[in-house]
C-alpha cells in the first residue's frame, strides 16, 4: 500500500479530495458492524426508537426538514 501524506492529500484538487472521502466512507459503510457504538450512544438510540414507536407521526418529514434548512428558519442566534 502506498503511504500518502496529509500534504499530498491537501495538494489534490477539491473534487479529488471529495472523491477520496466518498471512497473512505463507502469502505466504512460496507461493514457497519465494525463501527463501535458507545454504550451511552446506544442507550440514547434506544430511547429515541421507543419514542418513535410510541408516536411515529411526531417530528418532521424529510421535506419539512429540508425546507427549514433551506430557508434558515432553524438557525439559532
Amino acid at each position: 500500500m502506498n503511504n500518502i501524506s496529509i500534504t499530498d492529500i491537501l495538494e489534490l484538487p477539491a473534487q479529488e479530495r471529495i472523491r477520496l472521502v466518498e471512497l473512505i466512507w463507502d469502505s466504512v459503510a460496507a461493514v457497519p458492524e465494525a463501527v463501535e457504538v458507545s454504550p451511552a450512544l446506544n442507550a440514547e438510540l434506544e430511547v429515541r426508537l421507543k419514542e418513535f414507536e410510541k408516536n411515529p407521526e411526531a417530528g418532521y418529514s424529510w421535506d419539512e426538514v429540508k425546507s427549514h434548512l433551506q430557508d434558515s428558519s432553524w438557525r439559532s442566534a
